[in-house]
């Protein structure tokens, strides 16, 4: 069997503090490292989604229910469920990597460079999928 959980590739996260929530592969371990043994992968997801916005609503209140609160998190793959879907949101691999979670400033610049991103990507109307709440 090939190997699909590739960065890029949409996951939906089925266990823990984020279950239900979509996420992104940033980078993969299909074959795990030292401390990790296992296939595990590095994730950039929506912790908060944005909100339903309207045509009368103002320049404020659109620019405040257009937000995200991302997070960013190592995950095996047993507790991620790969989607059809993927997104070509290239992070800058500098920022958000396995290092971000040894100092908590880095974590911080990571997340915010996540979140960028996605606000980046949402406002410009792609992957609309990704951006709306799981409904089951």
């Amino acid at each position: 069997m090939g190997k699909f959980m590739k960065s890029g590739k949409v996951v939906l996260v089925l266990g823990g503090r984020y279950a239900g929530r979509k996420a992104v592969i940033v980078k993969n371990y299909d074959d795990g490292t030292s401390d990790k043994p296992y296939g595990h992968a590095l994730v950039a997801g929506i912790e908060r989604y944005p909100r339903r916005v309207k045509r009368g609503m103002s320049k404020k209140k659109l620019k405040e229910r257009s937000k995200i609160k991302p997070f960013i998190r190592v995950y095996n793959y047993n507790h991620l469920m790969p989607t059809r879907y993927s997104v070509d949101v290239n992070m800058n691999k500098g920022a958000v990597n396995k290092d971000a979670f040894r100092d908590p400033a880095k974590k911080r610049r990571a997340k915010r460079e996540v979140k960028g991103k996605f606000e980046e990507r949402y406002k410009s109307g792609k992957n609309r999928w990704f951006f709306q709440k799981l409904r089951f």
